[in-house]
Order: structure tokens, then sequence, then C-alpha cells
């Protein structure tokens, strides 16, 4: 059956753009449709529109647009349906009946409580500056989810945020924890003496679940966006954050981590690190502790997201330095001769980079559109070519569609393509659960490993995952972990080992 497209336009009508991405994808949900996208009407939003194939729309920055394209049925289901969530009304706190007027600007918010401080900003990225800069001017710690800020207004509100003492989180700050309130992509964790300072949000997600997991909690966790620790930026954020937990009577450990720093940025970060009181755990995956002097008494230097938790853990119990833990035992499957590569399918960036840094030392040198030094960008990043490591959450693959930690389905897609390619030994993937992702993360991608098996003449790809999470996670990390284990998934521990054990299995 042929498809259509079609789109809606709604003038004036912002709405936050997690809330959009949980309505697209609601709708790429229905059968019958290909594709459907809820966007801003920002020129970059409607270039990735065309790009998507659902076609050229004509739209203002302030408008909302919904876009589907599917069976002509599907499609008309699509738009009413995104009419009825776009015209729910909040639910009224009534007294007398009457609902209290909206607030419509930050100024009206903090003459209502005064107590307010902290503001989040989720706009389009060419007006996240403007808004952050509004609530600095009232007195408020900010964090800019949005992305695509300049890098000069980036600068600029950090640096007004620090003159006024106040705290910048973002731009592209995606995972928050503020008193016990998680914010953005972030797991449900008890409440403890583990400070957290990331410019990665899959990053300190794996760090915080795995500090609940092992029976210690978060005191705060705060995000700095993905460019703060480049050389333009020089960290302000970060540091501004690590001052901010020495600080803290409620923080006995803090934890730093980030992809590899700006050289100059990151021996400022680990030069302030040794001048606190408490102790700092710095995990900049795939840096050289040695270029910054290694352990001291009070900073420790950690490999892997996962080492990290526990070196932090150990510090608040006291403990002696762990071991890096063994990778579990495993089961060696039987392949075919011409199974020989390793395909990476993630919906974390961070465990993407993780994933390259940990299999590469074991020999796997891989392509990705994300490459780790050392690795190869692919040719096409549709078609998998010997060992291949994607991040499906990086642009590329998102315009005009969902996060998949939102809408798995894009990575379910790629992993049944991985799984039924003749030269695919194993297929490395990531579960990432917590507020903000998918209520179902997995029923799909169960659904693909069986197609794949079943669509196979010869032995089946083994399926190598890691679930990042709590068992107090609305999708409930245990029982995630057992459904996987049930279609024959290897689960393991954490990221870092899922990593090797693929890269183990690869002839």
């Amino acid at each position: 059956m042929s498809s259509i497209r079609e789109h809606r336009i709604y003038p004036n009508r912002y709405q936050d753009s997690v809330a959009l991405m949980a309505l697209s994808a609601a709708l790429a949900e229905l059968p019958g449709i290909r594709t459907a996208s809820v966007v801003m009407g920002t020129g970059t939003n409607l270039d990735n529109l065309r790009q998507a194939g659902l076609g050229e729309v004509q739209a203002g920055p302030g408008d909302l647009v919904v876009a589907v394209l599917g069976e002509e049925q599907a499609t008309a289901q699509a738009l009413e349906l995104a009419d009825e969530r776009l015209s729910e009304q909040p639910s009224r706190e009534t007294a007398g009946d009457v609902a209290a007027p909206p607030l419509r600007s930050l100024r009206q918010a903090v003459e209502q409580n005064p107590a307010h401080n902290l503001a989040l900003i989720s706009v389009p990225g060419p007006y996240a500056a403007a808004e952050a800069l509004k609530a600095l001017r009232l007195g408020l710690n900010v964090m800019v989810f949005s992305d695509n800020v300049p890098i000069d207004q980036e600068i600029e509100i950090k640096r007004f945020a620090e003159e006024r003492d106040l705290l910048v989180m973002g731009p592209d700050c995606g995972t928050a924890i503020v008193d016990g309130l998680p914010l953005g992509f972030a797991n449900v964790v008890r409440r403890g003496r583990v400070g957290v300072v990331g410019a990665s949000g899959t990053g300190m997600q794996e760090i915080t679940s795995r500090v609940h997991q092992l029976g210690e909690g978060i005191s705060q966790a705060f995000g700095t966006g993905g460019h703060d620790l480049s050389a333009e930026v020089g960290a302000i954020s970060m540091l501004r954050g690590l001052r901010a937990l020495a600080a803290d009577e409620k923080t006995d450990v803090i934890v730093l981590v980030s992809k590899p720093p700006a050289e100059t940025v990151a021996k400022t970060v680990v030069e302030e690190a040794r001048t606190l009181d408490v102790p700092v755990v710095i995990c900049f995956l795939g840096a050289d502790p040695a270029a910054f002097g290694g352990d001291t008494p009070g900073v420790r230097f950690a490999g892997t997201l996962a080492g990290a938790a526990d070196a932090a853990v150990a510090l608040v119990r006291g403990e002696a330095r762990p071991e890096d833990r063994p990778v579990e035992p495993y089961e060696q499957v039987s392949l075919a001769p011409e199974q020989r590569d390793l395909r990476g399918v993630f919906t974390g960036g961070t465990f993407c980079y993780e994933a390259q840094l940990l299999a590469l030392a074991e020999g796997v040198r891989a392509a990705s559109n994300t490459p780790v030094a050392g690795n190869t960008a692919p040719a096409d990043v549709a078609v998998s070519v010997g060992h291949t490591i994607l991040d499906l959450g990086d642009d590329v693959f998102t315009r005009g569609r969902p996060h998949p930690m939102i809408d798995p389905a894009p990575r379910d897609e790629r992993l049944l393509a991985e799984a039924a390619d003749p030269a695919t030994a194993v297929v490395l993937f990531d579960v990432v659960l917590g507020y903000g992702a998918a209520d179902d993360p997995i029923s799909g991608l169960l659904d693909a490993i069986g197609r794949a098996r079943a669509g196979r003449e010869g032995p089946a790809p083994a399926f190598v995952a890691h679930v990042c999470g709590t068992d107090d996670d609305p999708q409930d990390r245990s029982a995630v972990v057992a459904r996987l284990r049930e279609a024959g998934v290897l689960v393991a521990e954490n990221n870092a080992q899922a990593a090797v054990i693929a890269a183990r299995m690869t002839p």
C-alpha cells in the first residue's frame, strides 16, 4: 500500500522538547505509520523533516509542526491523536473549581514563589541563551536542556553566571539530579553521599545507577553539557559544580565524568580537584591518567564508568580501592566460519564511546559514526561492513525522529539488520531505563531477536547486552534483565564488561 505525507501546523504553540519527542514516539508506534515527527518550526527542524522524507513544511520558529508519513488512514489517525494530545488541558488545582492562572514568564514564577532557585530551559537552541540570561538575572541557577546553542552564547551565559555565583548546567544537558529530583533522562536512585559532575548524560546515568545498585546513594548530580570541557569554554560549569559539591556537607566523595577534555582544560580540572578536602574520582574516558600525575591521596582515576562508581563507593565506606572486577564467565557460542564481525548498536553515546575503547584494547578495530582515536568512520552509516559500533542517538540517526531512548524502534530495526548479516558473530547493545526512557524498552527488541534467529540458516549471532538503570526505575531493571536472559541474551553487569565479553567472543 502506498504511503502519503501529511502535516499540521499549530501557530504560536510552544511545547517542551521532551514532550514533543514522546508524542513523536507515540505517533510512530501507530500501525501503518512509517515515520512521524513533532517539532518546533525552526530552520534546523524543518531541514530535518525534509531529510527524513516528511516533505517541505513552511512554518515559523514559534509554530509547532506535526508531520507523518504512512498509509492514508493511519496518517489521518495520527493527526487526530496529535490534535487530541496537544489539546489536553493540565489538570486543575481547584479552589471552588477556579483554575490558577497560568504562569507566562520566569519572573511571574519567582514572584509567586521566591524560594525557586532553578530554571530548566528547553526551547529551540537559538533562543535558549536569552531565556537562560533572564533566569540568571532573577538569581536562578539554570539547566539548559536545549541543544544547538552557539558556543559564544554558551560562554556568555556561563561567565555571566560565574560572576553571580550561579551554576549553569548545559547547554545540551540531558541529565541531572538536584536535591533528589531527577531532571531530564535520569534514574531513580537513593539519596546518599556521592556527588557527580558530568559532561556525559548516559555516563552520569551509569555511575549514579551503579552507586545505587552497590547500596550507596547520590547527593547531587550536575550535568555540564557536552561542550563544557572544550578549550573554548574551559570547564566553567565542571569547576563550578566541583566547588559546589566540595562545599556541600552531604557530599563525601565527588565523581567527575567526561569523554576526553581538551588537554589544558583537563589539567586545570585535575589541579583544582587536588586542592579540595573532599576525595575526587575522575573518569575521563580514553585519557591517560599518567598525563595528569596519576593517583594521589585525594584524587583517583578510573578507566571505566563502572570503575568510577566502584571507587566512589569504596571511598565512601572507607574501604581499600577495589580491584578491577573480572569479566563474568560466559559460554562461547558456536559460529560459522564467516561469522567474524562485532556489531554494536547503542542508544547511549557514552556507552558507544566506552565500548569502542574497550573493544579496541581487545584488538577489535571498528568503524563508528562517533569514532574514538584508532577507529574510523563508516563509508555509509546505513550499511555496516566489518566490525561496526554505532551510536544511534547521534544526530545523523535522529533527524526528524525521537531519540532511540524514547522510541526504541530504530534501535530494534538496526539490531535486526545487523543480526541478519551472515558476517555478524555478536551483537552488542545497551538498554537505558529511567525517566524519559520508553515505558517498555525491550518488547520490540525481543521480537527483533526472535525474528533474527528464525531467519538464519546457520548459527545465529550471540547477543550481549547491558542494562543501565535500577530496580526502582519505572521499567524495573531486574524485570528487564530477566526478560532478556529468558530470550538467550547474555546480560553483563555493566557496559564495560559487556564490551569486553563481546570483543572476546569475536573470532
